[in-house]
């Protein structure tokens, strides 16, 4: 087993999450120990974002915008699909990620409640990222662009959000003008390097990583829907350029280097960023040095893609 010696604040941040013990092992328990894990490392909200929370043909939509009059156009906007192994979170869990691009983005962000896994595996997830996507283009939210748009997701919602741009190409639909996709799953194979090299990460571990990936996907020919798992794609020609965050120390680190090798195969512009000593799930560690680097390359995609 790897020992991984972390920066003092980080390490900090892991020993705080590791108190987050759901009181059984239901998965209703394990729900409810993530949310209070997100709500614990959430900052205040800044004065310059304005929460509305709404409801998109009974699906749950918070959209966070900046305060102030909307430019002509609306806000640049950012499609946000939240992490959890997709079976944990919703669309109030991560304001965290919310606040940390409006402290470096004028833009408006709309985070999804998808439905969840095991109950609502794929494809129901990407259907309901897909419903909010078509929202935006058809200008549901005044205010809001319907052209400068963007899909961002962490994790599991990174998977969603590559997986969305997947499912647009193959619709033959208007791409998002960026894929921020941080630290996402992207393949249901288990022979990447990374994959054993950091099997007992802090925060996520290949076992753990697997066991989630069993319930989003857990039929094996849909593990080979590019869709639900983009690595599949035989050709990226026309996806949507592409931002790829991924942490050092992270099983996942190798899927995010193929999915760059396929991006740039196809000649679509992409751009990888390797988060130097950070782990999986990482962002919610405001405040620590690599963490705000992180989220300022995140927003520096996001600003030359939007602005």
């Amino acid at each position: 087993m790897s020992v991984y010696p972390l920066d003092p604040a980080l390490q900090a941040y892991v020993d705080a999450s590791a108190r987050f013990i759901p009181r059984d092992d239901t998965l209703a328990a394990r729900r409810e120990a993530f949310a209070q894990a997100c709500r614990y490392f959430t900052p205040p909200q800044p004065e310059n974002v304005v929460i509305d929370d709404q409801r998109l043909n009974g699906m749950r939509v918070r959209v966070y915008r900046p305060t102030g009059e909307s430019p002509l156009g609306g806000w640049p906007t950012v499609l946000y699909l939240h992490g959890g192994g997709w079976s944990m979170g919703a669309h109030d869990t991560h304001d965290w990620f919310a606040f940390a691009l409006a402290q470096r983005l004028p833009v408006a962000l709309v985070a999804v409640d998808y439905r969840l896994a095991p109950e609502h595996p794929f494809p129901a997830p990407m259907e309901d990222a897909l419903n909010a996507w078509l929202a935006l283009r058809e200008g549901r939210w005044p205010g809001l662009s319907s052209e400068r748009l963007a899909v961002t997701g962490d994790s599991a919602g990174g998977t969603l959000a590559a997986g969305l741009c997947v499912t647009l190409l193959e619709q033959g639909l208007v791409q998002p003008r960026l894929q921020a996709l941080v630290y996402p799953v992207l393949s249901a194979r288990s022979d990447f390097a990374s994959m054993r090299e950091h099997a007992y990460a802090p925060m996520l571990t290949t076992l753990g990583l697997m066991a989630s990936l069993s319930g989003y996907v857990p039929d094996e020919p849909r593990q080979r829907d590019p869709r639900a798992l983009p690595l599949e794609l035989n050709t990226a020609t026309g996806m949507a350029p592409a931002f790829i965050a991924m942490a050092q120390l992270d099983p996942l680190l190798d899927q995010g280097r193929a999915y760059v090798h396929l991006l740039k195969e196809a000649s679509v512009p992409v751009e990888l960023y390797v988060g130097g000593g950070l782990v999986h799930a990482s962002l919610r560690a405001s405040g620590v040095e690599g963490v705000e680097h992180f989220y300022d390359a995140i927003a520096a995609a996001l600003r030359a893609a939007l602005f």
